[in-house]
């Protein structure tokens, strides 16, 4: 039994980092980490887990928290747990950040995309990006940190990925049209995030400016071989959770489906979380609601040469609390889908 402590518990993704570790058999919740609900009762906030979690939430003191449990949880905004980790922490518990702080290896790249300073650029090369499917080996025993990956990015390169590490297509032309709910943009009261402001419409945000944009381009970069750029243009939808991502690109050559899909399949095929759809089927968001799953296919346009390459996933799950448990089951030899086995959701 491991003991676990969540910064940033009474966000979205922190409330589902909540729920899916009372469900994993290996975890103890240690601390319920919190600014704004400090002394507070834990089930007042969320009142779906009344009588589940007799606790109340406490502050984000990541010293006295590194002392009590073995892995910390920040589920925070970007900025807070690279301030606040240092080497002591580091010698007593392990972190999985879901923030972007550890996510780019490139410290100047994180502060132009980001608009803030990097307070611990030291264990930016240590740390770990933890998308399982793509980097598992990495994650070990002696880990001591996560950088858990964006969810707009472990949506669009779970689904582009093999046919970049394959070179079935010209990594330079790829185009992501990615779309979320409302949930992507947490639980602070913000006037764009209004019922009466997202309901009955859609917009396109971000256009050329997503900080997710060097994330892709950074990991894609690697199966690829090469430094490439990227279209990405993210929309907000209204609806509260799901990513949706249709990709397009350029093939290198004449492909059939079968060549393909044995590239999806080389990857993927083994995969506990990547469902790669039968022919002509697309993925939808509600096919994935609710768990750690993400669902994947393409479709060959030989009027252009081109592909369109399509995946679908829950963004507070498989793009941030599933994932980061998914990489605490790695880190701790559990196995990999320990406390991740929910069914989707329908309706």
């Amino acid at each position: 039994m491991i003991k676990v402590g969540i910064i940033g518990a009474t966000g979205y993704a922190g409330n589902e980092l909540v729920r899916l570790l009372l469900s994993h058999k290996d975890v103890e919740i240690k601390w319920f980490g919190s600014r704004s609900y400090i002394d507070q009762n834990y089930a007042d906030i969320y009142r779906n887990l009344f009588r589940l979690v007799d606790a109340k939430c406490m502050d984000d003191n990541m010293e006295e928290l590194a002392g009590q449990v073995d892995v910390i949880f920040t589920a925070t905004p970007q900025g807070l747990c690279a301030s606040l980790v240092n080497e002591d922490i580091l010698s007593k518990t392990r972190i999985v950040d879901l923030s972007a702080d550890f996510r780019l290896k490139d410290v100047s790249v994180y502060e132009e995309w980001y608009k803030i300073e990097h307070k611990s650029p030291q264990y930016i090369d240590e740390a770990v990006y933890g998308l399982c499917e793509i980097n598992r080996d990495k994650v070990t025993k002696d880990t001591r940190i996560i950088a858990n990956p964006g969810c707009y990015t472990t949506c669009s390169i779970l689904t582009i990925y093999p046919l970049v590490k394959e070179g079935l297509i010209d990594p330079n032309s790829i185009i992501v049209d990615a779309k979320s709910g409302t949930s992507g943009a947490g639980r602070g009261a913000k006037v764009a995030n209004l019922f009466c402001e997202v309901n009955e419409s859609m917009k396109a945000y971000g256009v050329g400016t997503h900080r997710h944009t060097p994330e892709i381009e950074e990991q894609l970069g690697y199966a690829a071989g090469e430094d490439i750029k990227i279209i990405f243009t993210p929309h907000l939808v209204p609806m509260n959770r799901g990513i949706l991502v249709t990709a397009y690109a350029n093939l290198k050559k004449n492909v059939t489906y079968e060549e393909v899909r044995a590239a999806y399949d080389k990857y993927y095929a083994d995969e506990y979380f990547i469902r790669v759809l039968d022919k002509d089927v697309c993925p939808e968001t509600r096919w994935v609601e609710g768990s750690n799953y993400v669902d994947v296919n393409f479709k060959i346009e030989p009027r252009t040469n081109r592909i369109i390459m399509m995946g679908a996933l829950d963004n507070l799950i498989k793009g941030a609390a599933g994932q980061a448990v998914q990489n605490m089951n790695l880190m701790f030899g559990f196995p990999e889908n320990e406390g991740l086995k929910q069914v989707p959701m329908f309706p």
